[in-house]
């Protein structure tokens, strides 16, 4: 039986509720990482955790571009699909720490 706290955490999330519109903006694209965040656990990093964290996927994304590519990895190392990488680096990529609405892109 969950206990009291869980299920109050449970009803939380289910009003979150991740859903994308079909034709999403940036600005919906943002809103669902701030919720993504929340559901995870993650709202409270700052910019520098952040910064590290893409690093991460960064690096896990070359290793599984090293991979389908046939190069040599080192096989004790863990990562995953392309796509996932490319994935959790737009999640990244989508965090708005401060609060303001980025640039469009190539916007100078």
């Amino acid at each position: 039986m969950p206990s009291q706290s869980s299920s109050v955490i449970r009803r939380n999330i289910e009003k979150i509720m991740l859903k994308l519109k079909s034709d999403p903006t940036l600005s919906d694209f943002q809103k669902y990482v701030e919720k993504l965040e929340l559901e995870r656990g993650f709202d409270d990093q700052s910019a520098r955790d952040k910064c590290l964290l893409l690093g991460e996927e960064v690096g896990e994304l070359f290793k599984a571009v090293r991979k389908s590519e046939g190069l040599k990895i080192d096989t004790t190392s863990a990562f995953g699909s392309i796509s996932d990488g490319l994935t959790d680096i737009l999640t990244l990529s989508l965090h708005k720490k401060d609060g303001k609405q980025p640039r469009e892109p190539y916007e100078h």
